[in-house]
């Protein structure tokens, strides 16, 4: 693979550039023989929170900071990809095309309306990019790995994406990554992420592909279609939706791909499944309130999901009734710590008022919160515990 540096003016740079809102991207540049976001790369993202940074790409311009060097790719027929400065490009392409404005003078101003000789400074000055010719496909997005390890860091799909860029990637970018999706805002109740940063995209590659996105994405890059990860994707959501009444902040990012395939052929009484839901989710002795839902489609048998803190009222009256039911017929106290104590409690019969539940194993070692890791201590002996 070689490189050669080139100087281009802005203006030239942006040439033919066309922003395609429906997309969220600019389509071409250098009078259209640059293609400025091609498959592999990742989604615009300077425009994002009140266009910060593509301001930043602007007022860097204007005060001569340098911009960094840009890196396109020769294809065919002598078009160019941009490799590295898609989000610098696009972000000129679009203050060109009066999509965003700068601060004047406490003013907002898009380019057309900027005094001349701002205008000028900015269109007239010159960026450098490196143009890589004869480079194999592996060479290429290999390249492209390593010069984007600066800026926003590139996240592991965003580098698939680009590793097997292809039919199959555009056409569930066009689904999945694709903020304007009308269904956006209901997955996004259950699957946690960016759809620019292709987060929502990894999920539904996640939960078709059982874990194996890489072998998934290599074995479909080639697909005419996205049947399959839609269909099991709309799948798992609606399976959710139809189990579940009630929508609760906590669901989102839950493991639903793998509870889906657990559990979405076992029949339950729906009315009962999320009356229980409701009736653990208002108890506060629970401290993983997230695992509530593993929990009840498992048969509310995994008491370890709920990593509940404290012993209820009846679980405290049965522990304190067996004890001492016990120390009365051996003669020996209650507490079975003062039973190991030479001291004058060694026999004594301490009321329910004066005792308190104990774990056993204790719970932040991983110690459930059930009868057979139940104990009743004297106050004294609890205190003294602690976290034993």
């Amino acid at each position: 693979m070689k490189a050669k540096p080139e100087f281009f003016t802005v203006k030239q740079l942006c040439d033919g550039f066309i922003w395609s809102k429906e997309e969220h991207k600019g389509l071409n540049g250098l009078g259209g023989k640059l293609i400025i976001q091609p498959e592999y790369q990742r989604n615009f993202l300077y425009a994002n929170n009140d266009s910060e940074l593509e301001i930043a790409v602007i007022e860097s311009i204007r005060n001569g900071y340098p911009l960094g060097v840009l890196y396109f790719n020769q294809i065919e027929n002598g078009m160019m990809e941009v490799l590295d400065g898609q989000q610098r490009v696009t972000s000129l392409g679009r203050f060109l095309a009066d999509k965003f404005s700068i601060m004047l003078d406490g003013r907002p101003y898009k380019l057309s309306i900027l005094p001349k000789e701002i205008r000028e400074q900015i269109e007239n000055t010159k960026l450098m990019a490196y143009i890589c010719t004869e480079g194999t496909e592996y060479e290429v997005m290999k390249w492209f790995t390593i010069i984007n390890m600066g800026g926003i860091k590139i996240n592991k799909q965003e580098e698939r994406n680009a590793s097997y860029y292809g039919s199959f990637v555009t056409l569930a970018k066009q689904v999945f990554s694709n903020k304007k999706n009308s269904n956006m805002s209901m997955w996004q109740r259950y699957v946690k992420g960016a759809a620019d940063r292709q987060e929502v995209l990894e999920r539904a590659l996640d939960w078709v592909s059982r874990g194996e996105i890489d072998n998934y994405m290599k074995e479909h890059r080639n697909d005419t279609n996205i049947d399959e990860l839609k269909d099991h994707f709309d799948d798992v959501i609606d399976w959710i939706k139809g189990t579940f009444d009630d929508v609760n902040s906590d669901m989102c990012g839950l493991k639903w791909g793998e509870l889906y395939d657990n559990y979405h052929k076992n029949n339950y009484d729906h009315a009962a499944l999320n009356a229980k839901v409701r009736e653990l989710r208002a108890d506060d002795r629970i401290t993983a309130q997230r695992n509530v839902y593993e929990y009840v489609l498992g048969g509310c048998e995994d008491d370890t999901l709920l990593n509940i803190r404290v012993f209820d009222k009846t679980q405290k009256t049965i522990l304190y009734n067996r004890q001492t039911t016990e120390a009365r017929e051996k003669g020996i106290s209650n507490c079975p710590d003062c039973v190991l104590e030479d001291k004058a409690n060694k026999s004594k019969i301490w009321d329910y008022k004066e005792m308190e539940a104990d774990h056993i194993k204790a719970w932040s070692k991983g110690g459930p919160t059930n009868l057979d890791n139940g104990q009743m201590l004297c106050i004294r002996h609890n205190k003294m515990k602690g976290n034993r």
